[in-house]
């Protein structure tokens, strides 16, 4: 055979190390699948409330602040620096938003909190773009810094104001939220019927166009906007090239430092905006150390997302849900999800069955056999479980799928001007 009919003959290559894209149809299908499940979690357990409006409602809230977060990380990650600063920028956020928002309305609030992460998002690009300190210790150090600026500038602005003090703000009025007339009330008398699927999606739509915080609304368009800027526009493909290989960029004109400096700006913006949320739509006042974290459970939800705006949103959408659950009817609610949780092994069982891994086969059937027995033998799961339960939610996906992930080749590596010339 003739060297031209052998290249011939080999198979194309697949896109993406070897992994298939999963096309549109097949992603509906697998969240239609997903749903049947709960639905089917919820009769056999008699947890209605799992998708009920109010779970949902709660579970979006939730989420917002996180997904912020994860997009200000791919933000940066994607121009090749880690930012493990998020949380202080976040922090930054809180204070600034709350500050701001108690003297001169919310929305001003909303601004200053996003000015004030970007102010630590550019001093950390200051730090690791400029002077090339290591991206994990600039961010750590931003975290640390972060709260002690905020408890700092507490005691001069809060303290001694009426309502404030020198751990908390003044209360921000709230921002309007939306209710779609009509459509809520039916969804919400359709869950409440209960009924297999049809209920559980009607909860879902109830909890999207009940009680919607104008800046919620903002904060979803904000997923897509970033997926269309970053793949969709010749800025984008600069900044996804800083990350892949900064060289070869700059032997191609572009301006790394100029890219990476406004993709780390703009990351400390969205984590501010996440801060923000949480200060002014969430609770209504700056506490010290509301965060609780939310900034690198962000970086876990963009990271289970393979760094791409809708897999961030599904992870910190998943974070939302289960500490949504822990909120709302607690021990029953999470004990539901052990039933949900074991059959979803059961169906890895079959499905590492037909990779032939075994040994993975193997280990998932112990596990999933373990919390049958653990939900048939019990009623409820003791509350220290139901507290960690959001925690031990993100550990076991990030672990499932960690195989899977790659992130931009450039990610957290040094570069210095000129190094393509």
């Amino acid at each position: 055979m003739s060297t031209s009919k052998t290249i011939a003959a080999r198979p194309a290559p697949k896109k993406g190390n070897g992994r298939r894209k999963l096309s549109l149809p097949v992603v509906l299908l697998i969240i239609a699948g997903g749903l049947a499940l709960v639905s089917l979690v919820r009769i056999i357990s008699g947890a209605d409330d799992i998708t009920s409006v109010g779970q949902v409602r709660g579970a979006l809230a939730l989420a917002v602040p996180i997904g912020l977060a994860g997009l200000g990380g791919l933000w940066a990650e994607r121009a090749g620096v880690i930012n493990i600063g998020l949380e202080g920028m976040m922090i930054l956020g809180t204070w600034f938003g709350a500050w701001a928002g108690f003297q001169w309305g919310p929305w001003v609030g909303v601004l200053f909190g996003v000015l004030g992460g970007c102010l630590g998002g550019l001093l950390h690009a200051v730090i690791t773009v400029t002077f090339g300190v290591n991206h994990i210790v600039s961010g750590v150090a931003i975290n640390i810094l972060a709260v002690g600026v905020t408890r700092y500038l507490s005691n001069f602005a809060f303290d001694g104001v009426q309502g404030g003090s020198s751990k908390q703000s003044p209360r921000v009025d709230p921002i309007d939220r939306i209710t779609v007339p009509g459509l809520s009330d039916w969804m919400q008398d359709l869950q409440q019927q209960h009924w297999f699927l049809i209920s559980d999606l009607a909860g879902i739509i109830g909890g999207l166009v009940t009680g919607l915080s104008l800046l919620t609304v903002v904060a979803l368009l904000l997923i897509p906007a970033t997926w269309w800027i970053l793949w969709r526009t010749s800025f984008g493909l600069r900044l996804r090239s800083c990350g892949e290989s900064p060289v070869a960029a700059e032997t191609l004109g572009v301006n790394v430092y100029k890219y990476k400096y406004i993709a780390v700006t703009i990351s400390g913006g969205l984590a501010g905006l996440g801060g923000a949320f949480l200060a002014i739509v969430s609770t209504g006042i700056y506490q010290e150390g509301q965060t609780g974290g939310r900034g690198y459970i962000g970086l876990a939800a963009m990271i289970f997302g393979n760094w791409m705006p809708g897999g961030m949103a599904l992870g910190a959408g998943l974070f939302g849900f289960t500490d949504s659950l822990k909120l709302r009817g607690g021990a029953e609610n999470v004990h539901a999800m052990l039933l949900l949780l074991a059959i979803l092994l059961v169906i890895a069982v079959f499905w590492q069955l037909y990779k032939k891994k075994y040994v993975s086969a193997a280990i998932a059937a112990v596990v999933s056999a373990l919390l049958f027995t653990w939900y048939f033998l019990t009623d409820q799961v003791p509350s220290q479980f139901v507290d960690a339960a959001p925690y031990v939610t993100t550990l076991l996906v990030l672990s499932l799928s960690a195989q899977r992930l790659r992130m931009p080749k450039a990610n957290g590596m040094p570069y210095r001007k000129g190094e393509g010339k």
